[in-house]
């Protein structure tokens, strides 16, 4: 097996032991972009030298932290000390910030080869679309907008990639390219540095290829209980909820099988799967959801409304112009609704293991401009809850089809766990 076809935390422990460096890691994964990267165009910004000198560097590093060697992607609107920052926009096309965010700086001082920046949607938000085609796929999207950073992990190009979420867009492409990922609990991992579109909404997420791979970051991150180690296991015993969702019927065919697939398959493996309806309050949090976005986004785009109208997109002035007219009243409901429902869900997530739901409504649709509706990840995050994206099933036209687990706030490390248990059963092609 090459270096680029493991699993991070497979190369993890090769190189921990030093049967593999960083140099011989990041080199196989150069070719592997070589090979791949003229179709999928997961890059908005590479350099195979600059990714070989981030690789020595870590090689000559006194402390190897738990990332060392591996290379990972970053969305192009979190900042990069040695790379531009470009957030897909001719406003700051070739802009360099000089200093890493804090997501980026963390995984540098643990080891990490930043390896290149993946291309996404402009701003993480909405107007140009990445250029970054489907692995399994090129005529279809990989989703928006972490695109790049999911279909690199996809292909191979790197271990572990950062995305993004502020609706549904690291959960989302995740299931679209048949991925592991991870949105944790909102506000635990340090936003700085990445391109601010609603302070209520955005959350740092990764992508890796098995759940131990999310928590090799998630280490990095010295998230809450990760103290203690992760209890191996099998899903035997597990109490998960099935939940459809308030959103239900824009569920595709492929995405009901996947859900009911992924209940047989734990329920079969020993699990208790009891299918469970949200109590009429989670009704209006799609609603909530896109007041918060909007009213937020208002303000978050205004400066580049203002100061270079010619080279934004209409997207976003619409979104500073307050086109859908979000009032105070709204927003003041939309907070306030919001808070109860975490709450409520919270003291829900608590009975069981973990919930399982939709990670997408279908397959990843034609064409790169759909980049797929976010619709059964928004609630989710803005009820400030940890998701983690697992593979299932394939679909009509032999593309993934993901669901994902969640669990209450602050509950990472236990989801994690779970995710270790479960995923084995819900995901055929998971590597022992």
């Amino acid at each position: 097996m090459e270096p680029w076809q493991m699993t991070a935390a497979e190369a993890a422990a090769l190189l921990k032991d030093g049967r593999l460096s960083a140099e011989d890691v990041t080199r196989s994964c150069l070719a592997r972009v070589a090979e791949r990267e003229h179709v999928t165009r997961a890059f908005a910004y590479f350099d195979p030298q600059l990714a070989l000198a981030n690789a020595r560097r870590a090689d000559k590093a006194s402390r190897r932290g738990v990332l060392y060697g591996l290379p990972l992607g970053v969305k192009d609107m979190i900042d990069t000390a040695d790379m531009p920052t470009s957030h897909n926009s001719p406003i700051y096309d070739g802009l360099r910030q000089g200093r890493d965010a804090a997501c980026v700086g963390i995984a540098r001082a643990e080891g990490a080869v930043i390896f290149g920046k993946t291309d996404t949607v402009e701003f993480a938000a909405a107007g140009r679309r990445a250029l970054t085609r489907n692995p399994h796929d090129p005529a279809r999207t990989p989703g928006g907008s972490s695109s790049g950073s999911a279909a690199a992990v996809a292909e191979g190009m790197v271990h572990l990639a950062f995305g993004t979420q502020t609706g549904g867009s690291t959960i989302r492409p995740a299931s679209f390219c048949g991925v592991y990922a991870m949105k944790p609990t909102h506000g635990v991992v340090n936003s700085e540095g990445a391109k601010r579109y609603s302070h209520t909404l955005d959350t740092i997420g990764w992508y890796g290829r098995s759940p131990a791979d999310l928590r090799l970051l998630a280490e990095a991150f010295r998230l809450y209980g990760l103290e203690q180690a992760a209890k191996p296991g099998e899903a035997r015993g597990l109490r998960i909820a099935l939940v459809e969702g308030p959103h239900w019927s824009f569920a595709a065919p492929e995405a009901r099988e996947a859900l009911a697939t992924a209940g047989r398959r734990l329920e079969q493996a020993g699990a208790t799967v009891e299918a469970v309806t949200l109590p009429r309050p989670f009704d209006e949090i799609g609603k909530a959801h896109r007041i918060v976005l909007l009213g937020e986004g208002r303000g978050a785009f205004l400066q580049e409304a203002l100061a270079a109208p010619g080279l934004l997109h209409q997207d976003f002035h619409d979104r500073a112009a307050n086109s859908e007219g979000i009032t105070a009243e709204q927003m003041l409901w939309a907070y306030d609704h919001a808070a109860d429902c975490r709450r409520l869900f919270d003291e829900i997530a608590r009975g069981y293991d973990a919930i399982l739901t939709p990670a997408a409504p279908g397959e990843a649709p034609l064409g790169l401009q759909d980049t797929g509706n976010a619709i059964f990840n928004s609630m989710w995050t803005l009820l400030h809850v940890p998701c983690i994206g697992i593979p299932c099933i394939s679909g009509p036209n032999g593309l993934p089809v993901g669901v994902q687990i969640i669990g209450p706030r602050f509950g990472d490390a236990a989801l994690l766990t779970v995710a270790g248990r479960a995923a084995p059963a819900i995901d055929p092609g998971l590597r022992a």
